[in-house]
């Protein structure tokens, strides 16, 4: 007997719909899954049966053949277990076939026959609406996921008994509901900028890059406050717009970083690597590619602390995300292209002690220390970093003010209203900030006095700047 059903998997950041189908004929008894799937999925079969087995359902030992479909796409998700119970459940007669071939089931399967929940549920649940499938059925741990997206009817089930009591009209199971979120306080952040005392003209720097979406370089000695300054910038961006919040929401989701009690990300993400990181680790890879922190940063902020500490290597593989706004890996199998518009903020000492040109100490380094230090940041990616600024030793009388520093809600306010200029300004363009702007919007956009005009001039010759430099 035949019978299909619809699960799903991810490619990039998104979903695609997987039909599954299942063809049970007399011979040899066997179990053979076709279609590119990969070890999770290949293993799947010997979850399936023992679930099968254990929620009280005895199979006839026949020849089993599955093939997941399209059968050109790798299959990397163990979510495929209950498509592939279900369609088999179908093949023998035990459930009803029109069902399944009008729903979606994404859940790992436990050798006892309960579901688990899987990682990429939401890029799932919008591509099976998007399919013209209305009905979904996942573990109670993806609820969350699935209700975010508006349309779909949800069934969270906790074991595979459960679920083909329900499909046989044995038990009632109501849809899921959304919950009510409780509201969010957008006037107070974890990090504030109202900590911060002193440090004025970096906190007018990182607003005017906050607004215009510029990168930014802050070289200072150490304990001046250049972490404390860049780990407040995602306080002062604007509030997400639903698209970009349902886009970082996915892109956690596929990343296994989205909490089971989560709905909607609503804070723009802050992303922190530690310098030991490598090449794919920072913009994503893999046999089957994944999210790295160039994507996990998207439509937020990417920190990068003692920025000459980083290996060279991985500092350039920034250059294409950081121009683009998208990373691209290609793999043998496939090309994938992953989001990645995001705002850099880079932190580094001037020197390796670190007190270049501090008067309060004296530096121990050499000139040719200084050279190698420095060199370690290459030209291309200091042309792709728009502000560069100074930040000082905070002076004592500055530490110990007790009138409080700006809060960042203030600040933010300040940026919004400096975003929507720029968005009615670029309407038609399908940008939305400066940093984004071509040479010929820079030219329509920004003509410059005659005054500014040499003093451009002079800067240019002088540092030997290059076309993008000049842009930025």
């Amino acid at each position: 007997m035949f019978a299909q059903t619809y699960g799903s998997t991810t490619f990039g950041v998104n979903g695609i719909l997987i039909q599954v189908e299942v063809d049970i004929a007399n011979g040899l008894p066997g179990f053979e899954i076709v279609g590119l799937p990969d070890a999770a999925v290949k293993e799947s079969k010997e979850r399936v049966r023992t679930a099968i087995k254990n929620s009280g359902v005895k199979l006839r030992q026949e020849k089993i053949t599955i093939n997941l479909a399209p059968a050109d796409i790798k299959k990397d998700s163990s979510g495929l277990d209950l498509p592939i119970a279900i369609g088999l459940l179908a093949a023998y007669g035990i459930v009803p076939v029109t069902i399944c071939q009008n729903s979606m089931f994404a859940a790992e399967l436990s050798l006892e026959g309960k579901l688990r929940g899987i990682h990429g549920l939401l890029p799932m649940a919008i591509h099976c609406k998007e399919s013209k499938i209305k009905t979904i059925f996942v573990a109670p741990e993806n609820i969350n996921e699935a209700l975010l997206v508006e349309g779909l009817t949800v069934y969270a089930v906790e074991t595979l008994t459960e679920l083909i009591a329900f499909l046989t009209g044995e038990k009632v199971v109501e849809p899921a509901l959304k919950k009510i979120a409780d509201p969010v306080e957008i006037d107070s952040f974890a990090e504030d900028f109202a900590d911060v005392q002193g440090q004025f003209v970096a906190k007018r720097a990182l607003e005017i890059a906050a607004a215009g979406g510029h990168n930014i370089l802050m070289v200072g000695p150490p304990g001046a406050g250049k972490t404390m300054l860049a780990r407040r910038v995602s306080s002062i961006l604007p509030t997400m717009s639903n698209q970009e919040a349902l886009e970082v929401t996915k892109i956690y989701s596929i990343a296994g970083l989205l909490r089971q009690s989560a709905g909607l990300i609503t804070n723009r993400p802050f992303r922190s690597p530690h310098h030991t990181i490598s090449s794919a680790g920072m913009i994503g890879g893999g046999t089957i590619p994944k999210p790295g922190e160039v994507t996990l940063s998207h439509h937020g902020v990417l920190f990068l602390d003692e920025l000459p500490e980083f290996g060279k290597s991985t500092l350039e593989v920034l250059r294409q995300p950081l121009e683009d706004g998208m990373v691209t890996i290609s793999r043998v199998n496939a090309s994938i292209a992953f989001p990645a518009s995001l705002m850099l903020v880079t932190a580094m000492n001037p020197c390796p002690c670190g007190f270049l040109g501090d008067s309060d100490h004296a530096c121990s380094c050499t000139a040719n220390e200084i050279k190698r230090y420095t060199k370690k940041i290459s030209g291309p990616l200091l042309d792709r970093i728009d502000i560069h600024i100074q930040v000082p030793r905070v002076e004592y009388k500055e530490l110990t003010e007790t009138k409080p520093a700006e809060a960042s809600i203030v600040i933010r306010s300040r940026v919004e209203a400096a975003r929507c200029v720029q968005l009615n300004r670029f309407k038609k363009n399908k940008i939305f900030c400066n940093a984004q702007m071509s040479h010929a919007m820079l030219k329509r956009h920004c003509a410059l006095t005659p005054e500014a005009e040499s003093l451009l001039e002079l800067v240019f010759k002088k540092m030997s700047l290059s076309a993008r430099s000049y842009d930025r």
